[in-house]
């Protein structure tokens, strides 16, 4: 069975090589039916582009459908967007919360 969470990054990241991880914790779960793992990710990106990269991000998670082996994404919430002014100018920081069960 794949890595859930190094799965996860990488199929958020998709196109968007500028945002760096800054944050990762995974923790496991389990329902009565299902296993799993809850995520809380982080995502940061700085420069010029920041702001219009995180919107573009932001713009359809919700609806999009991520492929990871061995998982589906069961659920994903954005918990904060935090914009401001970093050393390198804009500066935008995503905080996440998912769900990845295992794909029987």
């Amino acid at each position: 069975m794949s890595d859930p969470t190094s799965a996860l990054i990488r199929a958020l990241r998709g196109g968007f090589s500028n945002f760096t991880v800054e944050q990762a914790e995974s923790r496991s779960w389990a329902s009565g039916t299902f296993v799993g793992t809850r995520h809380k990710l982080i995502f940061r990106t700085e420069g010029d582009e920041a702001d219009a990269s995180a919107d573009t991000f932001l713009a359809d998670l919700t609806e999009a459908e991520f492929t990871l082996r061995g998982h589906i994404l069961a659920d994903i919430a954005l918990i904060s967007d935090a914009r401001s002014e970093g050393e390198a100018g804009p500066l935008a920081r995503i905080s996440l919360e998912a769900l990845t069960v295992e794909d029987a």
